[in-house]
C-alpha cells in the first residue's frame, strides 16, 4: 500500500490540509494548519523544489507542528501552520504567481497567517499583501529589522550560549569552535554574531559564494563536504540548512558535544533525539532555539512593542537553560522535555 497522508497528518495531530492548483502559472500550494488552540496559525511560506508532492505535504505537516510548539514555548497567542509552494523550474511572472498565493491564503479566512521562509522574501510578502491582510514580515514593518532571519540568528546565538554554559561550563563564546552547515540568511547572520563574540568558525554550504563571503568577513575555515563538517572535533555543530540532517547515517559521524542551529526539523525522526542524548551530545530542540524570527513577526501582528519582542528573543537563553536542566533531572531528551512543556501549555 502507498503512503497514507491523512493518517500521517492525524498521527501528528494536524487538523487541516488545504491545497491550491493553478495550471497556467504552475502553482501548486499546500497549507497545513496544525493547531489553533492559542490563536490563528502562523507559519512561513516555503518556496523550494521538492522531489515529490508527497514530500512537500509531509514537510508542510511537520513544519506546522513545529510552529505550534514554537509558539507555545514562546508564549505567543498563536497556533502553528505552514505554506509550502512546490517551486516550478520557471516562473514567468512572479507578481502574478504570488498574487495567486495571496488569494489562496485569503481564502482561509484568517485561520492561517503567512510570513517569510526559505525561498521567499519580504518583497514576496508585499505581493501577497495586495491580496490578503493575513501576512506579516513585509517591507512595511514598523520595526527596525525587516528580515526575521536576523532575529532567528539572534535567538540561536543565545541558545548556543545556554548550551555552552550547561555542557561546557563556560559563560562566554570567546574561543568556542563552531561549525555551521548552511549560510543562507539565518546561517550568515549567525556566523556574523558568533564571530563578533570571538568564536572560531568552520563553514560549509553548497553555494561557494556564500562560503567565500564568510571566509573573507569572518576568517572562517572551510571543508569540502558535509561529512567532513560533521566529523570535525568542534565544540558546537550548528545546522542552518534544510531539515533531517540528524539521522542514522550522520549521527555516528558527529564529534561535537553540542548541536544547536537554526534549521527546522533537524531530527529525521524523534528517536534520533534520544540517540543523541545516549551518545552524550546536548541537542537544542530546533523549534525552541530558532523561534526568534517567529517572535519578531508575531509581535508585528499582536500589538507587541519591538522592545518586548527583543526581550522574548533574548529569553530563548533562559528557556533552553530550563529545558536542559529538566532533561538532566528527568533523564529524558531535551526534545521530549520541550514537547512536554508545549503540550502542557496547549492544554491550558
Amino acid at each position: 500500500m502507498g503512503f497514507d497522508i491523512l493518517n500521517y497528518a492525524s498521527s501528528l495531530q494536524c487538523r487541516e490540509l488545504h491545497m491550491a492548483i493553478q495550471d497556467d502559472i504552475d502553482l501548486k500550494a499546500i497549507v497545513a494548519i496544525h493547531n489553533t488552540t492559542l490563536g490563528p496559525a502562523l507559519g512561513g511560506c516555503r518556496w523550494i523544489e521538492y522531489p515529490s508532492t508527497e514530500s512537500a505535504v509531509v514537510d508542510a505537516i511537520r513544519l506546522a507542528q513545529a510552529m505550534t510548539y514554537k509558539a507555545a514555548l514562546a508564549r505567543l497567542p498563536l497556533g502553528g501552520g505552514k505554506l509550502v509552494l512546490l517551486k516550478p523550474k520557471q516562473v514567468n511572472n512572479k507578481e502574478t504567481y504570488f498574487k495567486a498565493v495571496g488569494r489562496f491564503v485569503n481564502s482561509l479566512d484568517g485561520r492561517y497567517i503567512t510570513a517569510v521562509d526559505s525561498g521567499t522574501s519580504t518583497n514576496d510578502m508585499d505581493i501577497i499583501a495586495t491580496e490578503t491582510k493575513h501576512v506579516t514580515s513585509t517591507t512595511q514593518s514598523v520595526f527596525s529589522v525587516a528580515d526575521p532571519s536576523i532575529m532567528t540568528a539572534e535567538g540561536v546565538e543565545k541558545g548556543i550560549a545556554a548550551a555552552v554554559k550547561i555542557k561546557l561550563g563556560r559563560e562566554s563564546l570567546q574561543g568556542i569552535q563552531v561549525s555551521i552547515q548552511g549560510l543562507g540568511h539565518a546561517g550568515y547572520h549567525l556566523a556574523k554574531n558568533l564571530h563578533a563574540r570571538g568564536a572560531s568558525l568552520t563553514v560549509y554550504d553548497i553555494n561557494p559564494t556564500a562560503v567565500d563571503r564568510c571566509v573573507q568577513e569572518f576568517s572562517a575555515k572551510t571543508v569540502n563536504s558535509i561529512e567532513a563538517l560533521l566529523a570535525l572535533p568542534v565544540d558546537v555543530f550548528s545546522p542552518c540548512a534544510l531539515g533531517a540532517i540528524l539521522n542514522d547515517k550522520t549521527i555516528p559521524l558527529l564529534k561535537a558535544p553540542i548541536i544547536a542551529g537554526s534549521a527546522n526539523n533537524q531530527l529525521a525522526e524523534s528517536r534520533h533525539g534520544v540517540e543523541l542524548m545516549q551518545r552524550g551530545i546536548l541537542y537544542a530542540p530546533d523549534y525552541v532555539i530558532n523561534a526568534g524570527g517567529l517572535i519578531y513577526v508575531a509581535a508585528q501582528i499582536s500589538h507587541m512593542t519591538e522592545e518586548a519582542a527583543n526581550l522574548k528573543v533574548r529569553g530563548i537563553y533562559e528557556t533552553l537553560l530550563e529545558i536542559f536542566q529538566r532533561s538532566q533531572l528527568e533523564n529524558i531528551s531535551p526534545e521530549e522535555i520541550a514537547n512536554k512543556i508545549a503540550e502542557e501549555r496547549l492544554r491550558g
